[in-house]
């Protein structure tokens, strides 16, 4: 019951994410790149703190509980593509709806990590194929012209956002101990985060709302939300964390629906149906295959 609680959490969390993103920049309480650098640093403090906690906790484990010096090309490599995520999520939300932004997002995600796998020389099973070419002509379909598409340039942005994400998690999995990585990569990230909204000072608009809810999606949604999804996934296998987190663009659309009035358009289901499938037809493969 517990393990389900935590896992459902999480992807509530995820799903927020979008909401609240969407929630702040639609209302124009706060410019993208600012909203960036509130919830990057809001989520690093709030995973620092967890790591602290654990340290405090276990001091006989505080050497592999606390986060490791700042030396070395990964951390600044994935502390890069959380960057290339955060802020190209948050430019794409701009105009996108929420449920479109999480499927473009989630299904770019699996998308860049079955990739990450063909490339490391793993086989590639037609199942396997047939996700990434379906997938693919889904993703087509969602933002050819027409009535319904979305804004091209903001999904492209957010498929961008797709590809950081999903190569930060790739980058990951040499990363060591998820908490304390992900601390150091927020830390980081934020630090060139809040550079760039200075610069971009000029032409930001920053209210209590919208720093709020910045803080909001970095502390809870962000950083304590991964900390539940890591906690989840010690009782899940790699191919049934895959197929749950295929369902926060549904979470989401459902979010937006409910706390943005979206609606939710004959385009975006036939999409999320075909996007989805296909991705769900390549996991199954994975795991029937081994």
């Amino acid at each position: 019951m517990l393990h389900a609680a935590l896992t459902l959490a999480a992807l509530l969390a995820f799903a927020a994410n979008s909401v609240l993103c969407r929630l702040a920049l639609v209302e124009s309480a706060i410019d993208a790149w600012s909203f960036t650098a509130l919830r990057l640093a809001a989520g690093g403090l709030s995973l620092a703190l967890l790591v602290r906690g654990a340290r405090r906790r276990a001091p006989g484990r505080a050497s592999s509980a606390a986060p490791r010096p700042a030396t070395g090309h990964g951390h600044w490599l994935r502390a890069s593509l959380l960057l290339l995520y955060a802020l190209s999520f948050s430019l794409a939300y701009v105009e996108l709806e929420t449920g479109t932004g999480a499927l473009l997002l989630f299904g770019g995600v699996q998308l860049t990590m079955l990739a990450g796998s063909m490339r490391r020389g793993e086989a590639v099973r037609a199942g396997e194929w047939v996700a990434v070419l379906g997938a693919s002509a889904g993703v087509a379909y969602l933002v050819l012209p027409g009535v319904a598409a979305p804004d091209p340039g903001s999904a492209v942005l957010m498929f961008v956002a797709a590809i950081g994400w999903g190569s930060y998690s790739l980058a990951g999995k040499q990363a060591g101990e998820p908490v304390s990585a992900n601390a150091h990569a927020f830390a980081r990230a934020a630090g060139v985060a809040i550079v760039l909204a200075l610069l971009a000072l000029p032409w930001s608009a920053v209210s209590v709302r919208g720093a709020l809810l910045a803080a909001l999606s970095g502390a809870v949604t962000s950083g304590l939300g991964y900390a539940v999804w890591y906690a989840a996934l010690r009782r899940l296998t790699a191919t049934r964390a895959a197929f749950l987190q295929l369902t926060v663009p549904v979470l989401a659309a459902g979010l937006g629906v409910g706390f943005l009035g979206e609606v939710v358009t004959a385009r975006l289901g036939i999409a999320s149906a075909v996007i989805l499938g296909c991705v769900a037809v390549g996991l199954a493969s994975r795991r029937s295959q081994g």
